[in-house]
């Protein structure tokens, strides 16, 4: 039998996995190593990708400073999580706000050393990171179209310091990137629509609160529209191997879950559309592969000298 204090730790640990959502992260560390595999860094071997030891620990950086977000955004929305989210804010609440800022600054200061093993500029973009992270969680996200811009910048964020990195400006990055920042755009006025009440009850001024939630679904609507520009690029112009079969899908997904957005009016439906768009960006992350499938089947970049 575990001992009451072994009982509260284990508790503790959970509720911190909870805070940070430990279970996206490893979720975007494998997307900047397929990133860096199949788009970044193609030229070079897939072997000498993953032992690029630079590389490794920009993605633990990156890992480390989005973790450190989650703890500084849940710490200023704890008051709107107990409306939104009640469940997940009682497993959040295990941990005190002081512990939580404890761990915050430890995190950060990690994050700093590890960006030294790299270089003094990694050491600055990684700070101006946090640094913005914290200013959208302190004061931008309550702002309509700027905190939602600023948070679907953010989320983009670890793939531009990859970009950096490898200095490898191939036109298709932006593509992509322009996708994928549509794509969060879209689902970040969607958690604006899922969370109205606790919004309006601790004065977030988002889209839904100040506009109404039609203009929300009308600027979703237009935002859904305009990812068909990058996808027409990554199809037709650009040469993304069998990966086109994953944007095709998604572009008709696209269009049920704007039938779907217009039919919604309850938290529990906005919420299935905030699944349907996750789902869509993490299928995404594996279907990197798909740019070059013959790299994990037969090893052909393994042994390309």
């Amino acid at each position: 039998m575990l001992s009451r204090q072994t009982k509260r730790t284990i508790l503790k640990i959970l509720s911190m996995f909870s805070v940070v959502r430990g279970y996206n992260i490893p979720i975007i560390a494998l997307a900047q190593y397929l990133s860096a595999i199949f788009i970044m860094a193609r030229e070079k071997r897939a072997l000498t990708v993953l032992l690029d030891f630079n590389l490794f620990i920009i993605v633990i950086v990156s890992g480390l400073t989005i973790a450190s977000g989650y703890i500084i955004n849940n710490f200023y929305d704890s008051k709107k999580d107990l409306i939104n989210r009640p469940n997940k804010s009682r497993i959040d609440h295990l941990v005190s706000q002081r512990t939580k800022l404890q761990v915050y600054f430890t995190v950060n200061f990690v994050v700093a050393l590890l960006a030294m093993l790299i270089s003094f500029r990694a050491v600055m973009y990684f700070s101006s990171y946090i640094f913005l992270i914290w200013f959208y969680s302190h004061k931008l996200k309550k702002y309509p179209i700027i905190g939602n811009l600023t948070a679907s910048f953010l989320a983009i964020l670890p793939f531009f310091a990859m970009l950096l990195y490898y200095k490898n400006l191939y036109p298709e990055i932006f593509a992509h990137a322009t996708f994928l920042f549509l794509l969060l755009l879209i689902r970040e006025i969607i958690k604006d629509l899922e969370n109205i009440k606790g919004d309006i009850a601790n004065d977030y001024r988002t889209i839904p609160v100040i506009y109404g939630e039609i203009f929300a679904k009308k600027t979703i609507t237009l935002l859904t529209i305009l990812t068909v520009i990058p996808v027409y690029f990554l199809v037709e112009v650009y040469e993304v191997g069998y990966m086109d079969i994953y944007f095709y899908i998604s572009l008709i997904i696209l269009i049920f879950f704007l039938l779907l957005l217009w039919k919604a009016n309850s938290k529990i439906q906005y919420l299935q559309l905030h699944i349907i768009l996750k789902v869509i960006v993490v299928s995404g992350v594996f279907s990197i592969v798909l740019i070059d499938p013959s790299v994990l089947i037969h090893g052909r970049a393994l042994l390309k000298i």
